[in-house]
């Protein structure tokens, strides 16, 4: 489970996060949505341990991300860019990288490795160099190296971005295992398919403010739209979200 709460942060000039609380339950997929600006990306920085907030708290599973930093994200997988992949290794090499830096010993480390080749069924370019993969092949070993220590939650901040069809509708059916499995997943998103197929829950941000919080139908019925697009627009003012 991950919780936020009352959590803000200001870079610069911009309050990037204003008095932010929500929370994402294990078993569901929590989509944040929101237009440029509105702070997403700030925010799952900052579960992540990578911006440190002004003030409010940001837990994994209730392990304060401030005050233990290295517990919490052992109970966090991130999902990176799959084409920033380190190309001369292979995704053996890669994923067993990551489970060691996650806090695995060297032997808990090749078994992990190993049980999650197969889970995702990397087995015929496990042992080749990752240079030269195709999309679906780059995002299957970015999301082994995300879940390799077995997090109970899981970030992705615009995970299909520069996906094609096909490596789109892996990354999902991955994400939808993932939940059956028991996992927290949240993900930054602005395709609105992507978010009204996939999420539980749906949290609209703007400003650095939580606007609204349902599930994709209920989201609707609040604002008596017939699509998400509609419902998100009216949400956050019609003027914005054009600019977005």
């Amino acid at each position: 489970m991950i919780k936020v709460t009352n959590l803000t942060k200001r870079i610069g000039d911009v309050q990037a996060l204003d008095d932010l609380s929500f929370s994402a339950e294990n078993g569901q997929i929590t989509g944040l949505l929101g237009p440029n600006g509105a702070g997403k990306t700030t925010c799952l920085r900052t579960l992540f341990g990578l911006l440190q907030p002004d003030s409010g708290t940001a837990e994994i599973e209730g392990i304060d991300v401030a005050i233990n930093p290295i517990e919490a994200k052992q109970q966090l997988g991130l999902f990176p860019d799959p084409f920033g992949l380190y190309e001369r290794l292979t995704p053996r090499e890669y994923i067993s990288y990551f489970a060691t830096l996650s806090g695995l010993s060297t032997v808990e480390a090749k078994t992990a490795t190993q049980n999650v080749i197969e889970q995702l069924k990397l087995d015929d370019i496990a042992d080749r160099r990752c240079k030269g993969f195709s999309q679906g092949q780059q995002m299957k070993t970015a999301l082994a190296q995300a879940i390799v220590h077995q997090p109970s939650n899981i970030i992705l901040d615009e995970p299909t971005r520069g996906l094609d069809v096909m490596s789109t509708r892996l990354l999902r059916d991955c994400l939808q295992n993932l939940k059956q499995q028991g996992h927290c997943i949240l993900f930054s998103s602005h395709v609105m398919q992507e978010v009204a197929a996939l999420c539980d829950q749906v949290i609209v941000m703007a400003n650095g403010k939580v606007v609204a919080i349902g599930s994709p139908d209920e989201l609707c019925q609040q604002t008596g739209k017939t699509s998400l697009e509609d419902a998100f627009i009216q949400l956050i003012g019609t003027d914005e979200g054009i600019a977005a």
